[in-house]
């Protein structure tokens, strides 16, 4: 039974009813939202040191005794207070330990990191690097960002309404803002910073998005061809077909993009503790997932309610349904015929060839009252 599933989903022949149920992906994307802009408002994002400003230590804990707690409380006693816990990021001979406090001149930077080294015994030039961002920086980093991003908004709206039509660019659209938010929140409720890697992967998943989105509209359009003509499928009958028959290249490509930054994010930075990835490999990873779910779930039911909202796909759906009312009506009354007359049907009905005559019978085209021949 599984196998056959598997088989019949990698031939494109699964009859998933995406767009007939297409009510309760809405409620469940609708749910995912809420929860991302209510942790937007009670959680916010924590920002790294390039986005808030302020100056960073990074301090090598190799081969050391060197704990957070030391490290916080030797920046204490020198009087600057970290603005947060010290992080341990990396292991091994990467093993490094993280501090951030507020932006300092460099002359008073140098003091600091002449008295930090000094009282937990390492070398201040070899064991201690610091790294001073204005908060100016990451406000031009994000601007540029959003002005890119709006950009390419634009940009893939004309090729989508040029290359298909206007309703799949609001529906390619729409799910790609559904996949931004949603990567957005994964990060506030997980509380990862948000780095200038967070911006590299958030605009690098919009490709991911539209690829699948634009896979799923060009069979969308081929199913629909001519199909105002005809009498024989609806709009979302043909858009529901394209996503089953597109269903398991959705998958392969997903899984192709998402093993490699799965092994970034749970191998890298989970197990070896490689913390200098986890930004780019979480939004990676978020991004690719929910763009896979946006392009089935999403984009093509929100094409077909606006389509069939249009007058003349109305008139389709009822034509459709006019023609199959018929045509169940006549097969009841080729049934009530049958019915009627016992059973029987002619050789003609049944389409087969007819039976043979018995022996001594007489043939069916000659006269009954035609004497025989006598030998």
């Amino acid at each position: 039974m599984a196998a056959n599933g598997i088989r019949r989903l990698y031939r494109g022949e699964t009859r998933i009813n995406f767009i007939g149920n297409r009510r309760r992906w809405y409620l469940a994307s609708a749910v995912l939202l809420l929860i991302c802009v209510i942790s937007f408002v009670v959680r916010g994002f924590s920002y790294g040191v390039e986005f808030s400003g302020g100056t960073q230590f990074q301090i090598k804990a190799a081969g050391t005794s060197l704990t957070a707690d030391k490290v916080n409380n030797a920046f204490s006693d020198a009087g600057r207070t970290p603005s947060e816990p010290p992080q341990v990021v990396g292991s091994g001979s990467t093993k490094q330990i993280v501090v951030r406090i507020k932006e300092i001149p460099t002359k008073e930077s140098q003091d600091l990191q002449d008295r930090v080294s000094k009282t937990l015994g390492i070398n201040a030039d070899n064991s201690i690097s610091v790294d001073s961002v204005s908060s100016s920086w990451g406000h031009d980093i994000t601007v540029k960002a959003l002005e890119g991003l709006i950009i390419f908004l634009i940009v893939v709206s004309i090729y989508i309404s040029l290359r298909f039509q206007w309703r799949m660019a609001i529906g390619g659209i729409l799910a790609l803002l559904h996949d931004l938010v949603l990567a957005a929140g994964v990060y506030s409720v997980v509380g990862f910073e948000v780095t200038p890697s967070t911006v590299v992967g958030l605009l690098t998943i919009l490709g991911f998005s539209l690829y699948d989105t634009v896979v799923v509209y060009d069979k969308v359009g081929e199913n629909a061809k001519n199909i105002l003509a005809g009498t024989r499928t609806t709009f979302s009958e043909a858009a529901n077909l394209a996503v089953n028959q597109t269903l398991m290249r959705s998958i392969n490509t997903s899984l192709i993009g998402l093993l490699p930054v799965a092994g970034l994010l749970f191998v890298g930075a989970g197990i070896l503790g490689v913390g200098t990835i986890k930004d780019l490999a979480l939004i990676l990873f978020v991004g690719l997932a929910s763009g896979a779910y946006s392009s089935l779930f999403l984009a093509t039911p929100i094409v077909v309610d606006l389509t069939e909202r249009d007058p003349r796909y109305k008139a389709l759906t009822k034509r459709v349904a006019a023609k199959r009312a018929s045509d169940a009506k006549r097969a009841a009354d080729d049934d009530l015929a049958v019915a009627g007359a016992g059973g029987r049907t002619t050789a003609a009905q049944r389409g087969g060839p007819a039976p043979a005559p018995k022996a001594g019978a007489r043939p069916a085209n000659r006269p009954a009252n035609r004497p025989r021949r006598r030998r």
